[in-house]
């Protein structure tokens, strides 16, 4: 039976585990080949790796490291950043990750998500926009290259077109939300639901276990990638890295 999925989403700068603010402000919080090995005995459901460098720097993705994630890790694979061909993609997916998932390089040549789909399986691929609220207006807009560019593009038009381009996946992220720990933007996050039949992971604002217990209520089979919460704690932010027991899960899935 599906259900939602609890996903530690683990960002890579400059080697190193960090967590951002609005995609700024990058604070180092541990080694990631550590944090898969915690994440592994909680049991996680999921885990999302995302270089944020890769893509802003025009640089592959680092194919050794994300051998050694794989190695280390029990548990669903997905990663992100640097993405730009369907060779990369079938690389990555060899060397043991379950799931590309790939953001400006779709904005910039849509055709690619159906290339890749076809190559790896739509299961197998994900495309994540990156969302921020536009001036004085309630309409959002794509950004990309870690929130440099504004591609001025409707995400709720693009989920739709990456859908029927093949995509297994659409992960939306609110930027403004990013690491501030206040809750999801729900608006915005319903209308794109609500336009797509494929699994959805939303990102940006989990400050509480009541986060997540408030997007599964609403949303009911949803991906919930959180940050800040899995490796903070407390009102200091002490780099502790955590995940909710099994019992925990199951409270919150009622």
């Amino acid at each position: 039976m599906l259900r939602p999925r609890i996903i530690p989403c683990l960002l890579i700068h400059d080697g190193g585990l960090v967590k951002t603010q609005k995609f700024a402000n990058s604070k180092y919080v541990g080694d990631p080949i550590n944090a898969v090995k915690i994440f592994n005995e909680k049991e996680a459901d999921e885990l999302m790796v995302i270089d944020i460098d890769a893509t802003r720097q025009n640089r592959p993705p680092e194919i050794n490291l994300l051998k050694k994630l794989s190695v280390e890790s029990r548990m669903p694979l997905c990663y992100g950043g640097g993405i730009k061909t369907v060779e990369q993609a079938k690389e990555i997916v060899s060397a043991g990750i379950e799931k590309v998932a790939i953001s400006s390089a779709a904005i910039e040549n849509p055709g690619i998500v159906s290339q890749i789909s076809r190559e790896i399986g739509s299961q197998s691929i994900a495309v994540v926009l990156d969302i921020k609220k536009k001036s004085f207006s309630n309409k959002y807009e794509i950004w990309t290259h870690n929130n440099s560019i504004n591609t001025k593009l409707d995400p709720i038009e693009f989920s739709r077109k990456f859908q029927d381009q093949g995509a297994g996946e659409i992960i939306i992220n609110c930027i403004e939300e990013d690491g501030m720990m206040s809750g999801f933007d729900f608006p915005i996050l319903e209308k794109i639901y609500g336009q797509i039949n494929i699994p959805m992971t939303i990102m940006g604002g989990v400050g509480s276990y009541t986060d997540i217990k408030a997007a599964i209520q609403k949303f009911r089979y949803i991906g919930i990638g959180v940050g800040s919460l899995f490796v903070f704690k407390g009102k200091y932010r002490a780099v502790l890295i955590n995940y909710p027991t099994i019992k925990e899960r199951d409270e919150l899935y009622v």
